[in-house]
């Protein structure tokens, strides 16, 4: 199967001091890196979602949506985070960058499925945040354009907007299909290959979900 890494939203405005911050956002960027550079070097493709928002989206609480300004197109917070290794040449997908059309998946009112196609990926990583929203619906999304869909639970983070929702994400995307796989597992995979050896780097759907 060929494969493709798909970073969401890792940006500014989700991360520590921004408009919209996730707790331990940040602890999610290393290790991202570590899977960036790993597909960087074996020449894997590898894609980046961001919320690029009008300063008047349908999703801010100025229109009755559930969130603050964020992630406004051109602005400091829709920058990636500054630790985030993003490689010359890696494709940036914007979302959400009509007024009237929410986009929390990657796959909506995009060109990310016609992009896989063209790189006949058929199987998609995805890490980034957050775990129950853009992570979700774009695993969903995923799974639905018959895709095999692997999430770095160890690169997810939550919202969590009612208690434990990031956990209720990781469950459902679990039972619909999608692998929840850790990324020290994905690199010690290749590193197995690069030796002359197979490793397996997934873990069964159904395993616990800590992450959140």
């Amino acid at each position: 199967m060929r494969r493709a890494l798909l970073v969401v939203d890792v940006q500014r405005d989700f991360c520590k001091g921004g408009a919209l911050a996730v707790i331990g956002a940040d602890e999610v960027v290393p290790k991202l890196n570590a899977v960036i550079d790993l597909f960087t070097r074996a020449s894997i493709p590898i894609f980046f979602t961001r919320d690029w928002h009008p300063s008047n989206h349908m999703s801010f609480k100025t229109r009755g949506g559930p969130w603050p300004p964020h992630c406004i197109q051109g602005s400091q917070g829709a920058a990636f985070h500054p630790g985030l290794r993003v490689p010359p040449g890696a494709v940036v997908i914007d979302k959400g960058t009509e007024p009237d059309y929410e986009a929390y998946s990657g796959f909506q009112g995009t060109d990310l499925k016609d992009r896989l196609k063209g790189d006949s990926v058929d199987e998609i990583l995805i890490g980034g945040l957050t775990t129950d929203y853009c992570v979700r619906e774009t695993t969903l999304d995923g799974l639905g354009y018959g895709l095999s869909v692997s999430v770095l639970e160890d690169c997810v983070r939550g919202v969590n907007l009612n208690a434990g929702d990031a956990v209720k994400a990781l469950r459902e995307i679990a039972a619909k299909g999608a692998r929840l796989v850790q990324s020290s597992l994905v690199l010690a995979s290749y590193d197995a290959l690069r030796r002359g050896r197979k490793l397996d780097d997934g873990v069964p759907a159904q395993s616990r979900t800590k992450t959140g």
